[in-house]
């Protein structure tokens, strides 16, 4: 998977390495609940696609190894009451917690070679209920299914050069993907990125009203595009020391959080497709990143951003990610708790 070092810059070395940072790209995905059969995915397989020939990194996340936390709010304008009966909506400011990461599986990987950067991130309501999310940079998923998930981990992990050739001509979705990691631009910042909830959600009204839904935050932040050359001269972890010193002496980041709404028709179980751009949006409120902390002593650290806990008002959709990816999850954590003397916490921080 991610290893320090230079990226490949063209061919198909450049699609085999893109698919090994989605590694942890998007999460571990695994078919879930009555689809896991004899013969069919299940976490333990996807977990075992995950792991780098060097071995699992004991103590950390199968996915999304490398990472920062961050404490700070969700201000709700009031706007997405509409949409949803989500306490989370109604007007206000709600405890917000939330971890920048990037898409490997190697908890040291050098910043300037890893394409995808994430964010999981949790909202808090008064009453006790939680919304959690996952959402990376990209606005669209690499493949359509989770099947096709594990297959490109698997093809992009071995050293026949036909493998991913294969892989993309059986999964032609994937070459959209491939063109975003080739041309879109890098920034030097989290603060810059937008990221996006490529997964479809129901979000019910209070009258009881349905809609299908998917949504991103678009950073406030001028984005101001580097080269991936410029960026690994800045030192192998240099995004967790750049958005530290933003956030001391520019002030706290912020992202607007708008849902699209989905008309009749649009494709809610395919992340890899993209709706179309004249779609209804609701800008529904600001998240602000206002502490940033170590993960090694921070709060993000114990916590799984499970896209599918979700506070009334919000249900999965018939899209099978959030509930493929939420069993892998769960597995990681189990593993990671299992393996905290390799990640230990400092000894003057309380566990």
């Amino acid at each position: 998977m991610n290893q320090s070092g230079n990226l490949p810059r063209s061919g198909l070395g450049s699609l085999v390495l893109i698919a090994a940072v989605l590694g942890g790209g998007a999460a571990a995905f695994a078919y879930t609940a009555g689809w896991l059969s004899p013969g069919r995915l299940t976490p333990e397989r996807m977990i075992g696609a995950l792991t780098p020939p060097s071995g699992a990194p004991l103590g950390h996340r199968r996915n999304h190894a490398k990472g920062i936390c961050f404490t700070g709010i969700f201000e709700a304008n009031g706007d997405g009451v509409e949409l949803s009966r989500a306490r989370v909506f109604e007007r206000g400011t709600y405890p917000a917690l939330g971890r920048f990461n990037l898409g490997t599986t190697d908890p040291n990987a050098v910043d300037a070679t890893v394409r995808v950067r994430g964010l999981g991130l949790q909202i808090a309501a008064a009453d006790g209920e939680e919304w959690r999310m996952a959402m990376i940079n990209p606005p669209f998923f690499a493949v359509s299914t989770p099947q096709a998930f594990h297959d490109l981990l698997i093809a992009s992990g071995k050293k026949d050069p036909e493998a991913m050739q294969i892989f993309i001509q059986a999964n032609p979705e994937f070459a959209a993907f491939a063109a975003w990691a080739k041309t879109a631009p890098w920034t030097g910042s989290y603060a810059e990125e937008p990221y996006h909830g490529l997964n479809s959600f129901i979000f019910t009204d209070a009258k009881g009203g349905e809609h299908a839904v998917r949504w991103s935050l678009l950073p406030t932040a001028q984005i101001v595009p580097v080269s991936q050359a410029e960026l690994e001269t800045h030192g192998p972890n240099f995004l967790e020391r750049e958005i530290t010193e933003r956030v001391r002496t520019a002030g706290a980041p912020r992202w607007t959080m708008v849902t699209t709404v989905a008309d009749p028709g649009d494709p809610t179980a395919d992340p890899s497709k993209a709706w179309p751009e004249n779609r209804r949006t609701v800008q529904v409120g600001t998240l602000i990143a206002q502490r940033i902390e170590p993960e090694q002593d921070g709060p993000c650290r114990d916590i799984n951003f499970d896209p599918t806990v979700l506070p009334r008002g919000i249900r999965v959709s018939d899209d099978p990610f959030p509930a493929a990816r939420s069993s892998v999850y769960r597995k990681s954590y189990d593993l990671r708790a299992a393996e905290a003397g390799d990640y230990p916490r400092t000894e003057t921080t309380k566990p």
